[in-house]
């Protein structure tokens, strides 16, 4: 009789330890009206590299819509506009000083969003009218060239955004039929009449690509990996659906979703939450090996080292809710692809690094599928205490292939979280990590370099010592989120007072 062996699991890319921060890129310092890549990331990256920091992680780099969240994005394949920087477009004559003024004006301490649409896409339509009178020679690269090779997702992506304007920002759903979905509209008489438009979202795009490289180019010369962020699914109100309805649950004549995504009540929310993304039809995926997920995956490694899928059990089994519903409550559970995905995924990208964010109430057939793909978890240690011995998230239940974090972009900060939470919980915390509580953050923050997880990964806010007004998002809550920006004497100050006992807590732990 001889003993069963396990198969190896698919990605096993985690073994060396190491330390995070987690900062979206809106939230670098600067006077533009938003975090944007100039030399604030220099900034960034100087301080990273002196405390030993080894990787920066970002939420999605997509450009945003109505609520701004990056996780509801136009396209899961295009980069946020709002991210360019425009002192550079400056400085290689295509814009004046009289064009950036409006984004000078605007508050530095946060983002305006409302404001800022009204200062920027001006800016970046003046930007794009003189590349195309002047043509000068930019130094990134050829404009053509760039459009020809990301055909396949730029061109609808530009003529979604041109139809989109031409309909003062109505959902495709609402637009005429003959430019209800992507194939009729190639076809319209309309797509030349806004064919500058079109292009001059394309410009963007490459304008975000060129300076999104030089980023990745100047981190990887500091030894410094960026990890990115996949959600699951994509907003409805996207070039994705669009342009290939034919992938989701939706009524393929009038593009009215069947189900839509969300979760059950959990710990963020009683209701459950309504997210209303379209589902996707897995087996029209499947049938084609998943090259749709296969190409969107592509091209966030082409900006991402690592990249975190977001509602991994989503892959497993996910929560699918009737389209007229009022709240998540009434969905069912229905099965996701498992692991033949992630098989497809490994023998296309033998290489890749994913983090699954396995997050949440979990059934065992999600520890089944993340154990058999191998990626690495995540745990919270804001989720750790207040309960009993048996908490997964406590430290000494975490394993190696796990990454540690006192809380993400949906926690608030350890120092809010701290002061909201009960009494029980705040004495568990002491007693468990034999502290005082008045330096909480700092606290949580030993306790992650100490933590078996290879990777430890840090909110800016926390090493910062902030409180709840620099929460950056609240999970359920419409307004006021994805605003906070850090300035550059709070990160100078950091750098001076903190970099070099980060980067002893590093080599202490062994994460440098």
């Amino acid at each position: 009789m001889t003993n069963a062996v396990s198969p190896s699991p698919l990605f096993n890319w985690l073994e060396q330890r190491a330390a995070g921060l987690l900062l979206h890129p809106t939230s670098l310092a600067g006077n533009q009206g938003i975090g944007v890549l100039d030399q604030s990331v220099d900034q960034l990256l100087r301080f990273l590299k002196e405390a030993g920091i080894r990787y920066w992680q970002v939420c999605p780099l997509g450009p945003t819509g109505y609520g701004d969240s990056p996780y509801q994005c136009f396209s899961s394949f295009a980069g946020n506009p709002y991210l360019i920087d425009l002192v550079a477009l400056q400085r290689m004559g295509l814009l004046e000083d009289a064009d950036l003024a409006p984004l000078r004006a605007l508050p530095e301490a946060g983002v305006d969003f409302g404001a800022l649409y009204g200062a920027k896409w001006p800016a970046l339509f003046t930007a794009h009218a003189n590349f195309k009178e002047l043509a000068p020679e930019l130094p990134y690269g050829d404009f053509a060239a760039f459009t020809r090779k990301n055909k396949l997702w730029l061109e609808p992506y530009a003529l979604f955004m041109a139809l989109k304007d031409h309909y003062q920002g109505q959902p495709w759903w609402l637009w005429d039929a003959s430019v209800r979905f992507y194939r009729q509209a190639t076809k319209s008489p309309l797509v030349k009449t806004i064919a500058e438009r079109a292009e001059a979202y394309a410009f963007f795009q490459f304008v975000f690509h060129a300076q999104w490289q030089a980023v990745r180019e100047k981190a990887a010369a500091l030894d410094i990996a960026i990890i990115g962020d996949v959600p699951i699914f994509v907003a409805r109100d996207s070039a994705d659906v669009w342009a290939n309805p034919e992938l989701f649950q939706l009524d393929q004549k009038s593009g009215v979703p069947l189900r839509v995504a969300g979760v059950p009540p959990d710990y963020f929310s009683k209701e459950g939450q309504l997210w209303g993304n379209p589902l996707y039809d897995w087996a029209r995926h499947a049938s084609d090996g998943y090259a749709w997920w296969l190409q969107r995956l592509r091209a966030n490694f082409i900006l991402c080292d690592v990249v975190r899928i977001d509602h991994f059990r989503g892959f497993d089994t996910y929560w699918s809710i009737p389209a007229d519903a009022a709240t998540a409550k009434t969905g069912v559970w229905e099965k996701g692809p498992g692991l033949e995905f992630f098989e497809a995924v490994k023998h296309a990208l033998p290489d890749c690094r994913l983090i699954a964010e396995d997050l949440g109430e979990l059934s065992p057939s999600v520890h089944v599928l993340r154990k058999a793909t191998g990626l690495p978890g995540m745990a919270i240690l804001q989720f750790a205490f207040g309960g009993d011995n048996a908490n997964t998230y406590l430290p000494h239940h975490l394993t190696a292939n796990n990454i540690v974090y006192p809380g993400t972009h949906d926690n608030d900060t350890t120092l809010g979280w701290y002061a909201a939470t009960d009494e029980k919980t705040r004495d568990h915390v002491r007693r468990y990590l034999r502290v005082d509580g008045s330096e909480i953050n700092w606290d949580f923050v030993r306790a992650g370099y100490a933590a078996v997880s290879n990777l430890a990964v840090f909110p800016l806010q926390d090493l910062l010592g902030l409180g709840s007004p620099a929460r950056f998002n609240t999970p359920g809550v419409a307004a006021g989120n994805w605003q906070w920006r850090y300035s550059a004497d709070q990160l100078e100050q950091l750098h001076r007072h903190s970099a070099n006992y980060l980067r002893e807590l590093a080599e202490l732990y062994t994460r440098i």
